[in-house]
């Protein structure tokens, strides 16, 4: 009975831990804000191409207060993602960011697909998964459709390669598929999801 009670104890301790760090984590500083800010406008304004018609003030006025979306596009800076605005949802007036470095982000490489894959490794185990790391960034895998639209504003991957969200029945059989751009024109493989590989990440998408 004192073991389960310890046991108890420990498990909502570690659950309280996670809580708090994911709060503190979330938060950025009005500096880190503003620094942002900064270079997310620098880099749209750069690249009209990719969201004709769209206005960057709205876009801050869409941010504006939501702190857990701009620490995740702050995550998706960090880690080498180059988020910028590819699209906006009118039933939703949401703006959709997805990560648009030219190569795969270099922060997030070497990951097998996901946690299930990284538990069935017995040996060599990479440091993360894709879909672990995407979700603790509050982000999600690009899809197969798109990663096609995300070409269609430019060659990305064209040294390196992503790991895309996996339909059911492909994960369920073993499977994860990747994409990049080789030979002028868009490619998507397949691997077993526990694979992984130095160029080898993964870009997310992130609605706001």
């Amino acid at each position: 009975m004192a073991a389960k009670i310890k046991a108890y104890i420990q498990q909502t301790i570690s659950i309280c831990e996670t809580i708090m760090a994911k709060k503190t984590t979330t938060a950025l500083t009005q500096k880190q804000i503003e620094e942002l800010l900064i270079t997310l406008q620098t880099r749209f304004e750069k690249n009209m191409s990719r969201h004709k018609g769209l206005d960057w003030a709205k876009v801050t006025a869409r941010l504006k207060g939501k702190t857990e979306k701009l620490w995740s596009l702050s995550e998706m800076e960090r880690t080498g993602g180059e988020p910028d605005v590819v699209g906006f949802d009118k039933k939703t007036g949401e703006f959709i960011f997805y990560d648009c470095s030219a190569e795969s982000p270099a922060g997030r490489r070497s990951f097998c697909y996901d946690g299930e894959a990284l538990k069935s490794r017995k040996a060599n185990k990479p440091k993360n998964s894709a879909t672990e790391m995407a979700s603790a960034m509050g982000i999600i895998l690009l899809t197969e459709e798109q990663y096609s639209d995300l070409q269609k504003l430019g060659n990305f991957d064209t040294k390196t390669s992503s790991w895309l969200k996996s339909p059911d029945d492909i994960r369920e059989l073993g499977g994860a598929i990747f994409g990049d751009y080789r030979f002028g024109r868009v490619f998507i493989y397949h691997n077993g999801a526990e694979s992984y590989y130095g160029g080898r990440g993964f870009r997310g998408c992130l609605r706001v």
